[in-house]
């Protein structure tokens, strides 16, 4: 079932999420400091790449203080646009019944897009 559901997300706009993630963190991982930012991009271009079955974990270690500075620096450059990018698609998608379960999985990826560090996708059991 969740082969299915990635393959109309896919269809229905995810294809664009992930071509938009992949190409934010290559930009971002052409200068150095950018590099760490440029992971979070890529760690929510493969959550947009098969969103259905997997869920948002805190990492083990956690992440500490640097973390923390990281999201700050994150959410001052990209995170809150994308974050509102997901929420405004997942209200486009939750008007419709048939779009229900698209609209729940921009609203796993808000979580991920506003905070990335400390935080990954793992596949749900």
């Amino acid at each position: 079932m969740n082969l299915l559901l990635n393959l109309i997300w896919l269809i229905f706009g995810g294809f664009i999420v992930v071509l938009a993630y992949l190409f934010g963190g290559i930009l971002l991982c052409i200068t150095i400091i950018g590099i760490p930012f440029g992971i979070q991009c890529f760690k929510l271009a493969g959550l947009a790449l098969m969103p259905f079955g997997q869920e948002i974990r805190e990492k083990e270690p956690p992440g500490g203080a640097i973390a923390v500075i990281m999201n700050i620096i994150w959410i001052i450059l990209p995170g809150l646009e994308l974050a509102i990018f997901h929420l405004v698609m997942a209200l486009l998608f939750a008007i419709t019944i048939i779009g229900l379960p698209i609209a729940a999985q921009h609203l796993k990826m808000t979580r991920l897009a506003l905070l990335p560090f400390g935080f990954e996708a793992r596949e749900a059991f």
